[in-house]
């Protein structure tokens, strides 16, 4: 797949098969997000992958808004680690950076995603680390649900150029 195709047309599934993704596309998947740009290269994120069914519903309990995950195969627990990169707002830029890296690695592979938030929900961030028994210093920033599209999801027009303003405001 193309990158900007990739761009263009990567869109939130929340609706999958009950069909397992093979453990050497969620490798691929995760040495995609390992390949996200971070700060000073800290690279300060840790990855859970879940693919056990009973933890992905009993999840549901940490995250209420999660619903989807009661028929998703799996999903990948996305932390950031305070004790390699002191400062909140760039360890949570450097998660994302490798979030949208894991959305596009599995949209290439032909595998849907759903970023689901976790950070800054402080009762879920609690939820979170305490079900999958988080050391102190590493922070929950979002859980992607990933599995086979059981949907299909067209991507509407996004290009706004009242949006863009050049040299100043």
């Amino acid at each position: 797949m193309e990158t900007i195709q990739a761009l263009l047309t990567r869109r939130s599934i929340r609706k999958y098969k009950n069909k397992p993704i093979e453990k050497d596309k969620i490798e691929i998947i995760l040495k995609s997000a390992m390949y996200a740009p971070s700060a000073m290269n800290l690279q300060a994120w840790h990855f859970i992958v879940i693919d056990n069914k009973n933890i992905l519903a009993d999840t549901i309990k940490s995250i209420p808004h999660a619903e989807l995950l009661r028929q998703t195969p799996n999903a990948i627990l996305v932390c950031g680690d305070k004790t390699i990169e002191a400062n909140e707002s760039w360890m949570i830029q450097n998660c994302s950076a490798a979030i949208q890296n894991v959305l596009l690695g599995a949209h290439a592979l032909g595998i849907g995603s759903c970023w689901i938030a976790i950070h800054g929900i402080e009762d879920v961030v609690k939820n979170v680390s305490k079900q999958f028994n988080l050391p102190e210093d590493v922070v929950p920033v979002s859980l992607i649900s990933l599995g086979y599209p059981d949907e299909t999801v067209f991507a509407e027009e996004r290009f706004k150029e009242d949006k863009i303003h050049y040299n100043k405001w």
